[in-house]
């Protein structure tokens, strides 16, 4: 370890203030699954931590004027068994009870998944269908950032954790009769990163055969969760069908860029998995509603 120092505050003011005086040294740490192993392999640097897990204000998940927040502090476990959450935003749920194993889901957040920067998260890929935001207080004042600003490149975060804490996470209602799915291919079911996973956000027009909203979000097939919005415009052009499903499977292979891996296969392969587990996860949503 490499640390010189751990601090506990209660508020966030308080936080923010041992972080100025760190000077850029600081880092704050939540559940520090991440954080704690990149330390011990030198990948971070820290004279001090600031332990955030204390502070009252960043826990709990809440609905409130039709947004659902989520506080900084609170574990995939937490809101994958939330109640709200399995109800309103189903697709996170989902996404949250796939991180790592039982333990990890206790410890780790859902805000360190953001933070993190990573395009493959499992809890990360369902707040960009949902067009989550997140709030962030420093020492000149409070921001929002769209999630999808959030990250810079993989691993590389908007949120800097040594002079910023990361409050909040909201996001509006789907809306009544929305329907929202994760899905994931992966070589094994847990403890291991996914091939591919995504999110599907559909919200129905109750007055004719058309889906008046689709939220499409895609990893790792970008350098972040990749918003597919050309496939999102077609299942939104007409009424639903199975060509217009399959159309819309095939556009999102079409924009959705993944890599050669050894790990993940091929970029044919991946394209290919992308049409197939989208064309299943909207069949489904729409046999829901």
């Amino acid at each position: 370890m490499n640390w010189k120092a751990y601090q506990k505050p209660g508020s966030v003011t308080e936080a923010i203030a041992l972080l100025e005086q760190a000077a850029g040294r600081g880092r704050v740490i939540a559940g520090g699954t991440d954080l704690v192993l990149q330390l011990r392999q030198r990948a971070r640097a820290a004279d001090l931590l600031v332990d955030v897990t204390g502070i009252d204000d960043l826990r709990g998940i809440s609905e409130k004027d039709g947004w659902i927040s989520i506080g900084a502090v609170a574990t995939h476990a937490e809101v994958a068994g939330s109640l709200l959450i399995r109800r309103e935003a189903r697709a996170l749920a989902e996404g949250c009870g796939h991180v790592g194993a039982p333990q990890i889901r206790n410890m780790a957040t859902l805000m360190g998944n953001v933070i993190s920067a990573q395009p493959a998260a499992d809890g990360a890929v369902p707040l960009a269908a949902l067009e989550a935001e997140i709030r962030v207080v420093s020492i000149t004042g409070k921001r929002w950032i769209p999630i999808e600003e959030a990250y810079l490149g993989v691993g590389r975060s908007a949120i800097d954790a040594s002079c910023e804490v990361a409050t909040e996470i909201r996001f509006r209602k789907p809306g009544d009769g929305a329907q929202t799915r994760f899905f994931r291919l992966s070589k094994r079911k847990a403890l291991t990163l996914p091939v591919l996973n995504g999110a599907v956000s559909i919200l129905p027009d109750p007055s004719s055969k058309r889906i008046s909203r689709a939220r499409i979000a895609l990893g790792p097939v970008a350098a972040k969760p990749f918003r597919a919005r050309r496939t999102e415009a077609c299942l939104e052009s007409g009424e639903v069908s199975p060509e217009l499903i399959e159309a819309a499977a095939r556009i999102a292979a079409e924009e959705a860029n993944p890599r050669t891996s050894l790990f993940r296969g091929s970029a044919p392969y991946r394209k290919d998995m992308v049409r197939l587990f989208l064309t299943r996860t909207i069949r489904e949503i729409l046999a829901a509603v």
